[in-house]
Order: C-alpha cells, then sequence, then structure tokens
C-alpha cells in the first residue's frame, strides 16, 4: 500500500520535496500581495491601503513591477519548504519516541510545537539570504531590479552580513508562526474528524481528507498571521534601513505601526497556509506515503484511565 516506511530516509527525503513545493509554488504565486504588504509597511504615507499600493505601483511600475522580487521569493521559500516540513517529520519522530507513545498523545500540542520550532530554526537560516534579497528589491526603488543584480550590490556594500542580519528578526517571525502552523493544524484536523466530518478518516476518500486538510489549514493561517505580523513589519523596515536594529525599529514603529498591513496578510497567510498544506497532503497521497490518522489514546493508557477493561 505504501512507497516506503514511516520515518525512513525516503519517506523524509519526499517529505522535503512537498515542502518545497507546497512553500516555493505558493509564496511565488502572492508576490503581488506580498510586494504591496512590504511597501505598506515601509512606507505608510505612500501607499495607504492595499488597493492604493496597487494602484501606485501599477501606475510607477506597470503590471511587470507586480512580480517584482519573484525569483528570490521562489528560490528562497523552496529552501524554507524543504527543511521545514522536511526537519518537522525528523523531529515530530524523533521526540515523540523520546518522549514514548502515551506521553506523546497526552503532550501532543507540546511535541507540534517542539517539533515545529527546531524545523524552523534550520528554515530561517537557509531562507534569510534571499529574503534579504527579496525586500531589497521590493522596497528599495532604484536598488536593484533582479536578483542576480541584488547579490554581488548587497555582498559589495555590507559583506556576507548583508544576508545573515535578518536571521533573528526572521527567527522572531516564523518560530512562532510555524508552531502555530503545525500545532494548530494538527489540533484542527482532530477536532475536525472528531466533531464535525460526520465518519472516521479512514472510511474517507482521498479527496474528503485533503478538503480536511486544506479548512484546517486555512484556520491554522488566520492564526499564524496574528501571532507574527508585529515581527514581519519589523524584518521589513530592518532589510530596507543600514545600522538599524531589531529593537530601534520596534520602538520606533509602536504599537500601532507593528500591525499596519494585518488585513492583507490575513488574507494572504490564510490562504497560503491553506494551500501549503493542501499541495504538502496532495504530494504525500501521490507518491502514497504512510499518514497517520489523527492521534487516539493508546490502549495501555486507557486502562490507567480507567477507560477500557
Amino acid at each position: 500500500e505504501y512507497s516506503c516506511e514511516y520515518g525512513s530516509l525516503k519517506f523524509y527525503a519526499l517529505c522535503g520535496f512537498g515542502g518545497v513545493l507546497s512553500c516555493g509554488l505558493t509564496h511565488t504565486a502572492v508576490v503581488p500581495l506580498d510586494l504591496v504588504k512590504c511597501r505598506m509597511q515601509v512606507d505608510p504615507q505612500k501607499y495607504k491601503s492595499i488597493f492604493n499600493g496597487f494602484s501606485v505601483t501599477i501606475k510607477e511600475d506597470g503590471f511587470r513591477g507586480l512580480a517584482k522580487g519573484w525569483a528570490p521569493t521562489f528560490i528562497g521559500y523552496s529552501m524554507q519548504g524543504l527543511c521545514k516540513f522536511g526537519f518537522y517529520e525528523v523531529f515530530k519522530i524523533l521526540y515523540g519516541n523520546m518522549l514514548g507513545e502515551e506521553n506523546a498523545y497526552l503532550w501532543r500540542t507540546s511535541l507540534y510545537l517542539a517539533a515545529s520550532a527546531s524545523a524552523e530554526f534550520f528554515a530561517d537560516i537557509a531562507l534569510a539570504p534571499m529574503e534579504a534579497a527579496k525586500v531589497r528589491i521590493q522596497t528599495q526603488p532604484g536598488y536593484a531590479n533582479t536578483l542576480r543584480q541584488a547579490l554581488p550590490k548587497m555582498f559589495g556594500e555590507e559583506g556576507i552580513w548583508a544576508f545573515y542580519k535578518g536571521v533573528a528578526p526572521l527567527w522572531m517571525r516564523q518560530i512562532p508562526y510555524t508552531m502555530m502552523k503545525f500545532a494548530c493544524f494538527e489540533r484542527t484536523v482532530e477536532a475536525l474528524y472528531k466533531y464535525v466530518v460526520p465518519k472516521p478518516r479512514s472510511e474517507c476518500s482521498k479527496p474528503e481528507q485533503l478538503v480536511v486538510t486544506f479548512i484546517a489549514g486555512y484556520i491554522a493561517g488566520v492564526f499564524c498571521a496574528i501571532v507574527s505580523h508585529p515581527a514581519d513589519s519589523v524584518v521589513s523596515v530592518l532589510n530596507k534601513e543600514k545600522g538599524s536594529s531589531a529593537s530601534q525599529v520596534l520602538v520606533r514603529l509602536g504599537f500601532r505601526g507593528v500591525w499596519k498591513g494585518l488585513f492583507a496578510r490575513i488574507i494572504m497567510i490564510g490562504t497560503l497556509t491553506a494551500l501549503q498544506w493542501f499541495i504538502y497532503d496532495s504530494v504525500k497521497v501521490y507518491f502514497r506515503l504512510p499518514r497517520p490518522p489523527p492521534p487516539e489514546m493508546p490502549e495501555s493508557l486507557k486502562k490507567k484511565l480507567g477507560l477500557a477493561e
């Protein structure tokens, strides 16, 4: 039935490939919305709203201007997806084995949080150089129009530091985001099968299972956007300005400033997260990877709690 064993090298490799497709394709597809969101964060006087941001960008750069930064987005988020989803499966199994079957069930939310945080730590190191280039291309007029122009210019001005100075704010933004993305998704799937879907997952067809995946992904995405938005604002401003620290930018933006562009981001991240989980799960279905059902209480624990004979 399955093409490989759960937790095998082939399993992890194909999960990583699913991550490449799910993150690389979806982030590239929403580059125009991301471009406007970044410009609203760094220049709110000029780009007053989503619709105003689109019209100003089209007026100045034409429709082609909306695709600015697509190359670093595609490369950076493909690398991030590879590490995020691939390592999540690695750490989930590793930490689950360390806890043992009963504790892994009882502490499953903490397990999802720990595994996703560990995976995102490495994913952001892979993403940081391309994220820095993307923000420069999108928010600094005249700096560079393509990735090939941006990389040597950035290296010439600030050396290797130019590509990694945003990694700490990226961790601030992405680690809470990913913890919410994975833990909220896993628990929402569990709740949907328990309270909403009228039959067990084993009796659902593959398309029905993928619909549940999409709905759970969207719900997780809305929470992700809210949790990570202040740090996202800081990253955008930090990559635009030289010589500023994350704490200086945070103080200058203030409470209201860090929430600029939140509505745009909820639309973007909700859709993104739903599509990412849908693509990732579709890859698992296509390659016939093991997809364990939502966790159930082990028999040994049921006996201890007096819930089984």
